[in-house]
């Protein structure tokens, strides 16, 4: 029961190492990480890749490895616009908490040689689908040299459309260190149709600059 309720628990730390905010080192030079999951969405992620141009940001993209695949030359845009892409699994299947040693394998391995293979880049860093886990995970993320990271703050995007309560979530966390989570896969959609990641980062990125806050990708760190 104990260990249920700590793989229910995306941020704890009873199950190995995992990332809630950046390295001190990091945080002490007032460094923050946007990190965004779900994609490659051919709709959302190149108006997102356009709003983070206009601010000269750089995001960490969490990619399901079948998305990959069916853009591939979205994710090649992704890490050539100086993004990194990081590994979501493979088919972000919703009961990943509850697979065994050979399931978890399966699907982190198979989602590190599909994003190599279309990018070039090995992934570092691994997020689990919906953030749930088991005591099998931490052993699949030392072997293939994965560090699992999870989040500081989020703002619950892809189930609330309110632009203005999923920014002032967000808003409201930043702080050096912080790793922040929106989305591009999944958007809640807004009242008028607009994907809510679209709403919220402007807004988010001018807070962070006042706050005098640099966002860097999780491997610049």
């Amino acid at each position: 029961m104990v260990l249920m309720l700590v793989g229910l628990t995306p941020r704890s730390h009873g199950m190995g190492s995992n990332w809630t905010q950046l390295p001190a080192a990091a945080a002490a030079r007032h460094e923050i990480a946007l990190t965004i999951d779900d994609g490659p969405d051919p709709v959302v992620t190149p108006q997102v890749l356009e709003v983070l141009e206009r601010y000269g940001v750089q995001a960490t993209f969490f990619v399901i490895g079948t998305c990959a695949q069916r853009y591939p030359e979205l994710c090649r845009e992704i890490v050539r616009r100086g993004h990194t892409i990081e590994n979501h699994s493979q088919r972000h299947r919703h009961n990943f908490a509850l697979l065994g040693l050979k399931g978890i394998t399966k699907e982190l391995q198979t989602a590190q040689e599909t994003l190599t293979a279309l990018t070039g880049q090995r992934p570092r860093f691994f997020r689990a689908p919906a953030g749930f886990r088991n005591p099998f995970l931490d052993p699949v993320l030392t072997r293939l040299g994965l560090q699992l990271v999870s989040w500081s703050v989020r703002g619950f995007d892809t189930r609330v459309s309110n632009a203005a309560k999923v920014t002032n979530t967000l808003v409201a966390g930043l702080r050096p260190g912080a790793i922040l989570l929106l989305h591009d896969g999944n958007a809640a959609r807004t009242r008028a149709g607009t994907p809510v990641i679209l709403e919220v980062l402007p807004a988010l990125l001018d807070a962070a600059v006042a706050e005098n806050l640099r966002f860097v990708t999780l491997q610049q760190v």
